[in-house]
């Protein structure tokens, strides 16, 4: 039975409606040990029958039978496989791939069979000194004369031990000695018990074969036997083959990667700038978070809740409770808590210590015929931390902090310090029982001096101080502002609700509470709205950079189109080129994202070191999860944008690519 049995194939090419026969009904059958030449003319259709014999043209009808089998052109998976198993091609114009090695040329054949690493190289090294190459091996294709790329297309296409050797002109570039040579090659293929056909329209290669066919105008017009096919081995032990493996499109894009390093480092340079920029404002949105929150956890106590008045007697938010504090100065006797609210309070669930305050909203400070007027001046609980005590220490009974700017504009830069222990008169307005208003004057001794680098250190007396002044001056006396602690900080936020839906008899809200979380809520909501609006600007770049990633990507696709038809002729699926320019995308993307988080990691130094010494505090934060999510972000865009390019490489037509140029 022949190995290899064409019946009536025909093939047609049509230019609009016009068509052109190309082969009028083939009929040949082919042994294996055999060495034969099809010869003819140019246009003769040789090369169009070679393709469908190689699985590459499935657009022709007729059948093509291997080895007792009908093949189905039209079942893609099936002539991959078919390739892959079953043929070897040897071409006119040798197709190595260029930044290949001699030796990777061939290993990219042995990555689809079932021999491990060390087996795939030992049968490439074995394959190259069998054609005279052993000394060339890591050498580039552009290295090496006509006749050593031929022995290369050779020894690539007798890698994976295949059955049928397709030689289109495989001596139509070569000078005689050369030829002749390669001619030996092929005669000892066929020697080796396998089927050798090359294609030529030279009589005297023609005659090295074992048998001439003879194909002009798309028929056959002569088949002549020279001698007889040579007898086969005993026993012929195939490599199995098997389908591509994802580590070897990964190792084949990174070869390519590294040969183009410089062009893709430009690609890369501009994604790392995207990825370095938003991992810098990210970094800063986490110091800024953290700062503030080191700072007003050093104000505040976390366990502390301040209660004011609901002066709307509706439901208020946390913004709304923050922005009613300025009637503190615009109406302060709507802001006054009564007796009977403040036993309410200390009735709530979970609410332990509760204290009475005052913040008064404007007032001024004298002192030998100085003055500095302040917009606040609160009471010293225990609950509010000493942290920001700079010098001295908390105020006691008439006794007064003051902020360091007013220290210094009372003493001068150099011996504000020295105001500690020393008298200052302090003076502000409020209003007496009769709504009318009175001047409150006090003499405070200095206890201490605050500074919490925010510019909002409090100016601070003692609850007791300030009563006792109110009522000398005969003032109201009743507190604007309850301190409420909470033992277990988890429950901060559960009081502070049960707070807010107190109600008087006329159902209306009447208290609302204020957390050093809600603040901090407050704030960090600005600070993120501010970073995300940066990382947006920052994400532009991003959009630049896989525009640039898909341009490059499209250029490969066109500069490597010969390349995708070689590896579509080895046997790769089209998945297989997909994941190849995917591949080499994300290697584009992981390096990205190295550079920008090395560069990115150097400037959050660079800046903590250089704003340290102001601040006392870290200001660009990067946190692993923004690491990780620069990575992501670097693939993301990278794979997203190799899709489209690498679907039109997957898509293009074999024949078509191997005849790039």
């Amino acid at each position: 039975m022949a190995f290899l049995t064409l019946k009536d194939i025909h093939k047609s090419y049509f230019l609009g409606n016009k068509e052109f026969p190309v082969l009028k009904g083939i009929d040949l059958n082919f042994e294996l040990g055999e060495f034969v030449s099809i010869l003819g003319e140019s246009g003769g259709g040789k090369t169009t029958l070679m393709n469908i014999i190689g699985g590459l043209d499935r657009k022709f009808t007729g059948k093509v039978i291997v080895n007792g089998q009908q093949l189905d052109h039209h079942k893609e998976k099936m002539m991959d496989q078919y390739r892959r198993e079953t043929i070897g091609y040897i071409y006119q114009s040798y197709n190595l791939i260029p930044h290949l090695t001699v030796l990777d040329n061939v290993l990219m054949a042995l990555d689809m069979t079932t021999l491990d690493r060390n087996q795939r190289r030992q049968r490439a090294e074995q394959l190259l000194a069998k054609v005279g190459l052993e000394s060339q091996m890591k050498k580039h294709p552009n290295q090496l004369s006509g006749g050593q790329k031929q022995r290369v297309a050779i020894a690539r296409a007798l890698a994976t031990d295949p059955q049928l050797i397709i030689a289109d002109e495989p001596t139509g570039a070569l000078d005689s000695a050369n030829t002749q040579e390669i001619l030996k090659l092929l005669d000892e293929i066929a020697r080796e018990g396998k089927l050798v056909i090359a294609v030529t329209h030279s009589q005297d290669v023609a005659n090295h074969g074992t048998r001439i066919i003879h194909l002009a105008d798309g028929q056959i017009s002569g088949d002549e036997r020279l001698k007889p096919a040579y007898p086969l081995p005993q026993t012929q032990d195939h490599i199995q083959s098997k389908q591509l493996s994802a580590a070897a499109s990964y190792r084949t894009a990174f070869k390519h990667f590294t040969y183009n390093f410089w062009r893709n480092f430009l690609i890369i340079l501009g994604t790392a700038v995207g990825i370095f920029a938003v991992l810098l404002f990210s970094g800063l949105g986490n110091g800024v978070n953290g700062y503030i929150n080191n700072q007003i956890n050093s104000l505040m106590n976390p366990h502390s809740i301040t209660v004011i008045q609901n002066t709307s007697g509706k439901q208020m938010t946390m913004t709304e409770l923050q922005d009613s504090m300025q009637n503190f100065a615009s109406n302060p006797k709507a802001m006054l808590l009564s007796r009977h609210e403040m036993r309410q309070l200390r009735q709530v669930k979970g609410v332990g210590e509760v204290e009475t305050c005052y913040s008064i909203p404007t007032y001024k400070v004298e002192q030998n015929g100085k003055s500095v007027s302040g917009t606040t001046i609160n009471t010293w609980t225990k609950h509010q931390s000493s942290h920001m005590i700079k010098a001295g220490h908390r105020p006691a009974d008439g006794e007064i902090v003051l902020s360091r700017r007013e220290a210094v504009n009372l003493k001068g830069e150099h011996k504000y310090k020295s105001l500690i222990g020393q008298s200052v008169n302090v003076s502000f307005n409020w209003f007496d029982v009769r709504e009318r208003p009175v001047q409150v004057k006090l003499q405070l001794k200095v206890a201490g001096i605050t500074d919490s680098n925010t510019g909002s250190a409090p100016t601070a007396t003692t609850y007791q101080t300030m009563k006792k002044g109110l009522a000398s001056a005969q003032a109201a006396t009743e507190p604007n502002v309850a301190a409420v602690y909470v033992k277990d900080l988890d429950q901060v936020s559960a009081v502070a609700r049960r707070i807010n839906h107190l109600k008087a008899k006329d159902h209306k809200y009447i208290l609302g509470a204020i957390t050093v979380g809600s603040i901090l809520k407050r704030l960090n909501s600005y600070v993120k709205v501010a970073s995300r609006v940066l990382s947006a600007v920052a994400g532009i770049s991003l959009l630049v950079s896989a525009l640039m990633i898909i341009v490059t990507m499209y250029m490969s696709v066109s500069e490597r189109t010969k390349e995708i038809g070689i590896l579509r002729a080895l046997g790769e699926r089209r998945s297989d080129i997909r994941r190849l320019f995917t591949s080499e995308s994300i290697f584009i993307g992981l390096f990205a994202a190295i550079l920008a988080e090395g560069l990115a990691l150097i400037m959050a130094a660079v800046f903590n070191h250089a704003l340290y010494g102001l601040i006392h505090y870290n200001i660009v934060q990067l946190l692993p999860a923004n690491l990780i999510n620069g990575f992501i972000i670097a693939l993301v865009i990278s794979f997203l944008a190799a899709l489209l390019p690498a679907r039109r490489a997957a898509r293009l037509n074999p024949i078509d690519a191997l005849a790039a140029e």
